[in-house]
């Protein structure tokens, strides 16, 4: 059977109208045979299957309405002669072909690998599927390209709540007036611990089921919160921001820890209490995080990359065969030597390192600098 399912065109599936004047209504007429579309079930049911956009420029839901029935998109305003009207599906499939799903794998692995005259003479699916998810967390670590992000608006509470698949962070960035990414660094000399709250005698403050009062913050962390980057700085005395005084100070800034030496922000993660907290100047800010995830958040996430596929079976094999006594023991060391061999391999692979990249960098190295 083949993999790709469908027509070309239903994986694009997107459909151009020229506008006569005045027009408000396009209706969607595929061909029957060339794609999924024209049949009730896969047709659009609502109007936040697709997306429309007019002379290149995106409309809002507000801008448009959709009646299922008739398959009929209606623009509020008008479109004038000659506007160019796309009516594009939102394809959950697009770039999906280079994944595989963990079900199929599962699948493959019990055709290959299990069964009489095979490595494993039998072993139950559930132990299949609990190896399998055991690898997609492990190789997403530090062999599959996981890392996710998200981008939003510091709050004036200065929090970032962790996301739900959150493991560890790459690197937190705010993004400036031409999109740039501006790196924040970690507060290294300050913390937000547990803080207790306490009566006016100084005695622990406990509620009616007798349990420790705590506050949202700590005294530190919102000291340090409220004081901006130059404040922070160990001389702060020495720190000035012009280059008059630079010129006269020279020299006298060693010591100063990075994330003082720069003006881009600070950040601190609590992980106990799942939030990331900014410096005061980071309000009304847009920040990115980049972190990584162990995939198995949601089913659509639980995909491998081809270029592990491969990986992945070893690894199921060796941890069922390490863990059964069903197996041959001999089996055993080559297993586990063939598991390293395909994580190897499927690291090389997904490094998607490319000549012309290479070649981009190291003309870089050789660039001369002119006065």
């Amino acid at each position: 059977m083949p993999l790709f399912e469908g027509t070309q065109q239903q994986y694009y599936g997107s459909q151009s109208f020229t506008a006569s004047n005045g027009q408000n209504d396009f209706v969607l007429t595929f061909p029957n045979d060339e794609t999924l579309m024209y049949s009730l079930s896969t047709m659009p049911l609502t109007d936040s299957d697709f997306t429309v956009t007019l002379n290149g420029n995106a409309l809002s839901t507000s801008d448009f309405s959709y009646t299922a029935s008739s398959f009929t998109v209606t623009l509020v305003s008008s479109a004038s002669a000659g506007d160019i009207v796309v009516v594009t599906l939102i394809n959950p499939d697009l770039g999906n072909y280079q994944n595989i799903t963990l079900q199929a794998i599962i699948n493959n692995f019990m055709v290959s690998y299990v069964g009489a005259d095979k490595i494993i003479p039998r072993v139950r699916r559930a132990d299949v599927a609990f190896h399998a998810q055991r690898a997609i967390q492990e190789l997403s670590y530090d062999t599959f390209k996981s890392k996710k992000s998200q981008e939003i608006e510091v709050p004036p509470s200065l929090k970032m709540a962790l996301p739900h698949d959150y493991v560890n962070y790459v690197k937190v960035c705010y993004i400036d007036e031409a999109g740039t990414e501006r790196l924040l660094y970690p507060a290294r000399k300050t913390s937000n611990p547990t803080a207790v709250v306490q009566a006016g005698d100084f005695s622990y403050s406990f509620d009616n089921n007798g349990n420790l009062l705590t506050a949202s913050d700590s005294d530190t962390w919102t000291r340090y919160q409220a004081r901006n980057e130059a404040d922070n700085s160990d001389s702060n005395d020495n720190y000035k921001k012009t280059e008059e005084d630079f010129d006269v100070l020279q020299g006298r800034r060693y010591g100063i820890e990075p994330e003082n030496a720069q003006f881009n922000g600070i950040f601190y993660i609590d992980e106990n209490k799942g939030y990331i907290h900014f410096s005061s100047t980071m309000s009304g800010k847009t920040v990115s995080l980049k972190y990584i995830s162990d995939g198995l958040a949601t089913d659509d996430e639980m995909v491998v990359h081809k270029f592990a596929e491969e990986a992945m079976y070893k690894y199921i094999a060796y941890a069922i065969a390490s863990t059964h006594t069903t197996v041959n023991p001999s089996f055993i060391p080559m297993l586990k030597k063939e598991r390293f061999a395909a994580i190897r391999k499927a690291k090389l692979r997904l490094s998607n390192i490319k000549i012309e990249e290479i070649t981009q960098v190291m003309r870089g190295k050789s660039k001369q600098i002119k006065h």
